[in-house]
């Protein structure tokens, strides 16, 4: 389903009374927040259709974008057997799983885990996005629960796959050798236009050169974690989304920063064009994500109970996993869909896995081959 321009258009007015109630600008994460999460506007939020298989697929909806859960359930067959692992491993029996989309991911976990769970929370904020999961996870209905915000204590195994991705980011430019904060100003003819600001913000990194260069930083994300850090007393923790550590995520010659918009199955780098008709991301810096955990864990006093499990390639954790011998017994349909989640030039090297866990660690079998925490 396209958005009607009704809500194109009321999303966009929106945004305009916030930039001129705030003196005439914001910063691109507020701007992206109420992009994807103004009540009844946003995205997120709205009644149709955004995930789905992809043009060309039978019957398929009018969507956006495509998950990996979607395009193969031997992605959620393959990550329940880590998932499975980190339950017996910490004692639990219950599955958190953050912005759970359509719900396939939930569906897949919740047959192959079986009577390993007991309960199955997920945590979305999207009420029509919550209606199609109860739909799809109508036969698990007796395991299921959903939330908007997580209790002040929480046990048992958290997932996310392509949650990081979707939360907002602040945007920075160096332009002719100084820093500023790039935000969303309305231009003429009420329009939406770009305005910089100086700032003391500054990437994590030094970026080499006297280049203009535009990049993101992530203090919404880092803060989840440190939330994370802080409710789970028991159990793990795995996400799975598109991203590069540090030194790769701020590389030079990545001048043009990683903002991305989705919209039926095209990708575009212009957020301020179609505002909630259309996805925005960003990559996710892992190297960030595993700091902010163990600062949290710092902080808390619990470092010596926090710990990195590891890092790898979306490929070769799902490989760990089983997905090769699962693959053995699909059909060639089923298995050219699954080597989507594989090859380097789809989503096999671009999207990564990070593992924690509260509690003793052990060998995660996602990361036995291929771990590149020594990277982060």
């Amino acid at each position: 389903m396209v958005t009607p321009p009704s809500l194109t258009s009321d999303l966009q007015a929106h945004v305009a009374q916030v930039i001129t109630d705030s003196g005439g600008w914001i910063g691109f994460d507020r701007f992206m927040a109420l992009a994807l999460y103004a009540p009844g506007l946003g995205y997120y939020v709205r009644g149709d259709s955004q995930i789905g298989p992809g043009p060309g697929a039978a019957a398929a909806p009018a969507s956006d974008f495509a998950t990996a859960p979607v395009i193969s359930p031997l992605f959620g067959r393959a990550l329940a057997v880590q998932v499975g692992e980190a339950l017996r491993r910490s004692g639990t029996d219950t599955v958190w799983e953050f912005g759970a989309g359509t719900g396939a991911m939930a569906a897949q976990l919740l047959e192959a885990l079986g009577e390993q769970v007991r309960r199955y929370v997920i945590v979305d904020l999207s009420g029509s996005l919550q209606q199609r999961q109860r739909t799809t996870l109508a036969r698990f209905a007796d395991k299921l629960a959903w939330a908007t915000q997580l209790p002040e204590t929480l046990r048992g195994v958290v997932v996310g796959n392509e949650v990081l991705d979707a939360m907002p980011v602040r945007l920075l430019v160096r332009t002719a050798g100084r820093w500023h904060e790039r935000g969303v100003v309305l231009a003429p003819h009420g329009q939406l236009g770009w305005g910089d600001r100086p700032t003391e913000l500054r990437p994590p990194v030094t970026i080499d050169g006297d280049h203009d260069y535009l990049t993101e930083i992530h203090p919404q994300a880092e803060a989840f974690m440190g939330t994370l850090v802080d409710r789970l007393a028991q159990g793990a923790v795995f996400l799975i989304d598109y991203g590069f550590g540090e030194r790769e995520y701020y590389h030079p010659q990545r001048s043009m920063g990683t903002v991305m918009c989705h919209q039926l199955h095209r990708a575009d780098g212009n957020p301020l064009l179609d505002v909630g008709a259309k996805d925005i991301t960003a990559h996710v810096n892992f190297t960030g994500i595993a700091l902010a955990a163990q600062q949290a864990a710092d902080e808390a006093g619990v470092a010596g109970h926090w710990h990195l499990l590891g890092y790898a390639s979306q490929a070769r954790f799902l490989l760990n996993c089983g997905l090769a011998g699962m693959m053995e017994s699909a059909s060639l349909p089923e298995r050219s869909m699954a080597n989507k989640l594989l090859m380097e030039h789809e989503m096999g090297e671009l999207f990564k896995v990070i593992g924690f866990c509260r509690g003793t660690p052990w060998d995660a079998i996602g990361f036995v081959h291929g771990d590149r925490s020594h990277n982060l």
